[in-house]
């Protein structure tokens, strides 16, 4: 996948999970960070689960960012004492 693609990826897993936790983006640059990196997490966690990762751009792969995104966030909001939800 390529690095647009990647960025569009992390923008709109990033987004969709900021909204599920704490119901607001974060901003465009979290949000595109926090995607990207928990793509990177969802793809572990769902490798060492023993289903597939991230494939490309398409809906598996944007609910497999969007759960990683989601754990990242729920541990960057305990780590800063931010409240979720």
């Amino acid at each position: 996948m390529s690095i647009l693609g990647w960025i569009i990826l992390g923008l709109v897993a990033g987004f969709i999970a900021s909204r599920i936790v704490n119901g607001s983006g974060e901003g465009a640059l979290i949000d595109i960070v926090l995607g990207i990196v928990g793509a990177l997490v969802g793809g572990f966690l769902f490798n060492s689960l023993g289903a597939v990762g991230v494939t490309g751009f398409n809906l598996y792969s944007m609910f497999v960012a969007v759960i990683g995104a989601i754990v990242v966030l729920v541990i960057y909001h305990a780590i800063t004492g931010r409240r979720t939800l």
